[in-house]
């Protein structure tokens, strides 16, 4: 079995339509708006994002960003699933100044080099070392290109090191707690401290708020009773020993003689190589095209909201005129049933001028939530001649026939400010859902992640991404 026959192909493949069907409608958005420099500099960022996330599907590279305080032995654990010493590592805190990338291949399960997977390892700088913006910056960026990220503790977790790794769990990747240096404890400790890591990222944790504790300094331990609840479903706990502390050994020689002497044993990564291998052969694909997906749904995002922002004015004139117009000729029409067909196609015309205007896609998402609104607008006309007709006695088309002008005049100026209002909340609306479903629609950012989420396993990684993708 290769790559082109696992269903997580089936999901690169709708991930690559889908943005290519962005930067398609982007592109052609970027040539009808030369003469709005501010909205050209947004297209410009943004088709870059969705062409950067396309060339990393067409690629089929997984990037799994490391992160952990200093002297953890971050870059030690890459070197150590390398099989080889690439990044440098040493006893002085801040070994690693920036990010750094380093390639590294997954192979098959299947004895087909057809199906190997190219993997980034990205090495970061301690979160603790690098300060303030710069770290932030730098933490959100790496988090954004990452599918799989790896937390490197060496003990207990600190309080600095539980806010780093939630600050991690919003990013909503899989995220894998390293729990290294196991060499340097005894049995006993490693295997109470590796319990402790589990129960502090289980999300049966207790509530607490970090202001009413009692603690003592950065580097203190959490207690499980001081660990805050949160869903954890995407944290793992592995034991490494990535670069193990030399040992002595009692060497006896042939003639007689004993010495000592320092060895330092192999590293110790079976158990994360496994974790990683197994995730990436099992829905490494599908992670990967989920990843691509998000970041380009925020580019989206970010296209439309910028194109809604810079272009207030003229929507709000266009409203308005609809507004107006339509308010003249409900006033002005004595046939009730004429003023409610009348109001909904101007609707329908308001909906569409507004995605012109926008150069924005009408999707099955908005079509759906607008027809409410419109049909609540059509709705207040049918009201608002019933009600006349109660209260006045006449309706308005009644009132028109009869010529009973004071009666007319009144009635219709109660219905016109309906109509009015109906079309200034429609076109309201219709500025919210251009904005928000962008992303939905055949082959769109959101249908396609809503697809993929509907076809994987309970208990895959993807399964228990769905909710966070889903409220991304």
């Amino acid at each position: 079995m290769t790559s082109s026959d696992s269903p997580d192909s089936w999901d690169l493949n709708r991930a690559r339509r889908s943005l290519r069907q962005a930067i398609t409608r982007y592109s052609h958005k970027r040539r009808q708006r030369q003469n709005a420099p501010e909205l050209q500099a947004t297209l410009k960022t943004q088709l870059d994002v969705l062409a950067a996330s396309l060339d990393k599907l067409d690629r089929g590279l997984v990037r799994i960003a490391v992160f952990g305080l200093v002297s953890r032995g971050k870059s030690a654990v890459l070197n150590a699933l390398l099989g080889e010493h690439i990044l440098q590592t040493g006893p002085l805190n801040g070994v690693t100044q920036w990010p750094r990338s380093v390639r590294w291949t997954v192979p098959s399960r299947y004895d087909d080099q057809r199906d190997n997977i190219p993997v980034e390892l990205i090495d970061t700088p301690g979160l603790d070392e690098v300060g303030g913006q710069v770290r932030g910056d730098m933490a959100r960026e790496v988090t954004r290109q990452a599918d799989l990220i790896l937390f490197v503790v060496s003990g207990d977790l600190t309080r600095t090191e539980y806010e780093a790794l939630c600050e991690l769990r919003k990013c909503q990747k899989p995220l894998i707690v390293v729990f290294n240096k196991v060499d340097l404890y005894t049995d006993t400790e490693q295997q109470a401290i590796y319990s402790n890591l589990q129960r502090l990222t289980a999300p049966d944790g207790l509530d607490f708020d970090f202001d009413d504790l009692n603690w003592d300094g950065p580097s203190e331990p959490l207690t499980v009773g001081e660990a805050a609840k949160t869903d954890s479903s995407l944290l793992e706990v592995v034991r490494v020993s990535a670069e193990p502390a030399a040992v002595q050994v009692r060497l006896e020689w042939p003639d007689g003689r004993v010495s000592l002497e320092w060895e330092t044993p192999p590293p110790q990564i079976e158990e994360l190589k496994s974790a990683i291998v197994n995730i990436l052969h099992q829905e490494g694909r599908s992670l990967l095209a989920l990843n691509a997906l998000v970041q380009a749904k925020e580019a989206e995002k970010r296209i439309a909201h910028q194109t809604i922002k810079l272009q207030a004015s003229e929507a709000e004139a266009l409203i308005w005129q609809f507004t107006k117009y339509k308010a003249i000729a409900v006033a002005i029409n004595p046939i009730a049933v004429l003023d409610v067909l009348a109001t909904t196609i101007s609707d329908l015309i308001l909906i569409r001028s507004l995605a012109r205007l926008y150069g924005l896609p009408i999707t099955n998402y908005e079509a759906s939530r607008l027809l409410r609104t419109i049909l609540l607008s059509a709705g207040g006309m049918i009201l608002a001649e019933w009600g006349s007709g109660a209260i006045l006695g006449l309706g308005k088309s009644a009132a028109g026939l009869a010529t009973d002008i004071s009666t007319y005049a009144g009635v219709a100026l109660t219905q016109a400010s309906i109509s009015a209002y109906g079309t200034y909340t429609v076109g309201k609306a219709a500025q919210v859902y251009l904005e928000q479903g962008c992303t939905w629609g055949e082959s769109g950012i959101d249908t396609v992640i809503q697809e993929i989420i509907n076809q994987v396993d309970r208990d895959t990684i993807v399964y228990r991404l769905r909710q966070e993708l889903t409220n991304h």
